[in-house]
């Protein structure tokens, strides 16, 4: 009977998580419609409307779906799991969970590419809310031209609305996303219906030879249509990116029951729409509706539209603290929106910047068949470097077999590479964008990463172990003043600069001293219990070690609670905090370039205080600053 009833809640449980997976991971693969099978026929590089090239699209659009996310991700990628966390940051994690540094150049090189394909996810970010909003609004003009005018106006006002609203978190919204976009994937296979219905044969598409035959046999043109065919699955990286809010089970339950069979259902009712309407290329969505179903669709898309591009901003956000909590980005300001998902959190200058760049995308491009030539080339990059990443877990990690290892990686990059290729050509018409994005960020990553690197560098020539450090003070004992000195620091095995330098200058020792370093490890979460390490040596000196997963953030008195109940008794209201500032001096010393010195200076300069990013209480701080030349 209890096992009954455990199985009934399991399944319930399932359920649920399926149906709020529905509107998170599928938001931007579900409203690819709008534009994907559109651009085929329509785009830049579009080819003719005949019956041979609709089955040869559609069998390419039917086989990118079941080859990319069916297979690749679901049955594969998604076994990559960092304690139930995915994503790229967490896949690069997986492989190599210690400190990676050039004397290893294979490690390295993996590192480079996890982070040069996290970085080009942020390029896409900022394509993907402007080309769906853009997509969804873009059917007014189907109603009525004379709305033309306005849907560049009322695009860009839904964009400023849905990123104002970011500061209040997804949670009072976040159950509505699973059922709307159920919603959205009912209609989609209605509308498919109604066009399937008058040219029941495109179902022969099924067949992959159609595919095969319309590659080889239409020349270029047919294969740089794979730019276009690509569009259908831009949001499969979402599904791996987002698997620690649902995990697998519910992920793969919702795109095999009702995903996937609604995309292509529509697919194929597009398909049947332009057989029997090969002059209206520009319609292939919005033609499938009745005349008086037109307005409520651009409704349901728009609000489609807008979850789509909510899963990809906090996406974003939540990439930003993984790559902070992994030390390749400087300490900025995170906002939790909820007090039960830690997931949940906004970043305000990540949020205004995505914003700027979004208008700035409408504005530019004006369309969504414009945007749609930007688009898909960050997304086909990070998806090579997916598959270069797992087959690297599947033999160092994993120790899976070899030939199995080729045989399967051999199958994802040919499928990967043909796309990438299609896809380059869109370069130069909006490509760049999120390629020079990329770049910038993936710049700002290594130079943060190398420039702490060498910053520890320069501050370890100068420290003293803290067993010498104990020896002196033993022999020349200082004057002891009440209460506890909290010292953070990266490396307890010396003492803190700032810990020598205060005893130097004023000649004083607290009661209690306290080196605290806050270690961040490449997984997830650390178990509470798991937290806290303290070890006591003489002289009142007490080494406190916080560990924090990466989708966790410190909070220093906290922890200091939690020591206090280990036996490290420790007043908050007798406790100072020493923190070290370090002035940096772009120098002609090994290490970086000048330039990259600069940028690390200014990046330290604006990055948050460790008060705010530690929740250290600043009215208990005292900096000790020191001048480090890089």
């Amino acid at each position: 009977m209890n096992d009954s009833h455990e199985n009934h809640d399991g399944n319930s449980r399932t359920l649920r998580m399926t149906l709020l997976a529905l509107g998170v991971v599928y938001g931007d693969i579900g409203t690819s419609p709008l534009y994907a099978f559109r651009e085929c026929f329509h785009g830049e590089h579009a080819v003719a409307v005949n019956p041979t090239n609709i089955y040869g699209v559609l069998s390419l659009i039917v086989w990118s779906l079941i080859i990319i996310v069916s297979v690749k991700y679901l049955v594969f990628v998604l076994r990559a799991h960092n304690k139930g966390e995915g994503g790229i940051l967490a896949l690069m994690a997986l492989i190599e969970p210690k400190r990676v540094t050039k004397s290893n150049p294979f490690r390295w090189t993996l590192m480079l590419l996890g982070l040069f394909g996290a970085a080009l996810l942020y390029g896409d970010s900022m394509i993907t809310p402007a080309i769906s909003v853009l997509g969804a609004v873009e059917g007014l003009g189907v109603a009525t031209h004379a709305l033309d005018p306005y849907i560049i106006p009322i695009t860009i006002a839904i964009l400023v609305a849905l990123f104002a609203i970011q500061h209040h978190g997804t949670a009072a919204i976040g159950s509505l996303f699973g059922p709307v976009i159920s919603v959205w994937f009912i209609v989609l296979a209605l509308l498919g219906i109604g066009g399937i219905i008058h040219h029941p044969g495109v179902f022969r598409a099924l067949s992959p030879h159609y595919g095969l035959e319309f590659l080889f046999h239409g020349g270029v043109r047919s294969f740089l249509v794979l730019g276009s065919v690509f569009l259908v699955a831009t949001g499969g990286e979402a599904l791996y990116a987002d698997m620690g809010h649902f995990g697998p089970k519910p992920i793969r339950l919702g795109w095999f029951s009702v995903v996937l069979p609604s995309l292509l259902i529509n697919y194929f009712g597009q398909g049947a729409w332009l057989l029997a309407h090969p002059e209206d290329t520009a319609n292939t969505f919005y033609g499938l509706a009745p005349h008086w179903a037109i307005y409520p669709l651009v409704a349901l898309a728009t609000l489609a539209t807008v979850i789509a591009s909510q899963a990809v901003i906090s996406g974003v956000f939540s990439l930003t603290m993984q790559a902070v909590q992994l030390g390749f980005a400087p300490r900025m300001r995170i906002d939790h929106t909820s007090a039960s998902q830690f997931g949940q959190i906004y970043i305000a200058p990540i949020n205004w910047t995505l914003l700027i760049a979004t208008i700035g995308l409408v504005l530019g491009f004006k369309n969504s068949s414009g945007l749609a030539a930007a688009y898909g080339v960050a997304v086909t990059i990070t998806m090579v470097i997916t598959t270069v990443l797992f087959a690297a877990l599947a033999w160092k990690r994993w120790k899976w077999n070899r030939l199995v290892i080729i045989a399967m990686t051999a199958a994802f990059l040919t499928v990967d590479l043909s796309f990438f290729g299609a896809n380059i050509i869109k370069i130069e018409y909006g490509g760049w964008f999120p390629l020079v994005i990329a770049g910038l960020v993936f710049t700002l990553f290594t130079t943060w990463s190398r420039g702490r690197m060498i910053l520890g560098e320069r501050i370890r020539e100068q420290l003293v172990p803290i067993d010498d450090f104990i020896e002196q003070i033993e022999k020349d004992p200082p004057t002891r003043v009440p209460g506890t000195a909290v010292f953070m620091t990266g490396n307890l095995r010396n003492a803190p600069p700032a810990l020598r330098h205060n005893l130097r200058h004023n000649h004083v020792l607290h009661e209690q001293v306290v080196l605290l370093s806050i270690v961040v490890e490449k997984e997830p979460t650390i178990p509470y219990a798991e937290r806290v390490e303290i070890e006591h040596l003489p002289m009142g000196i007490h080494l406190v070690v916080a560990r924090y997963g990466f989708m966790q953030r410190a909070n220093v008195p906290a922890l200091l609670k939690q020591a206090a109940s280990m036996g490290l008794e420790i007043d908050p209201e007798d406790t100072t905090f020493f923190l070290g500032r370090e002035t940096l001096i772009p120098a002609e010393r090994r290490g970086m370039a000048k330039w990259r010195s600069r940028l690390f200076a200014m990046m330290s300069r604006n990055a948050q205080p460790a008060t705010l990013y530690f929740n250290i209480p600043s009215d208990r701080v005292i900096e000790v600053g020191m001048q480090v030349r890089l």
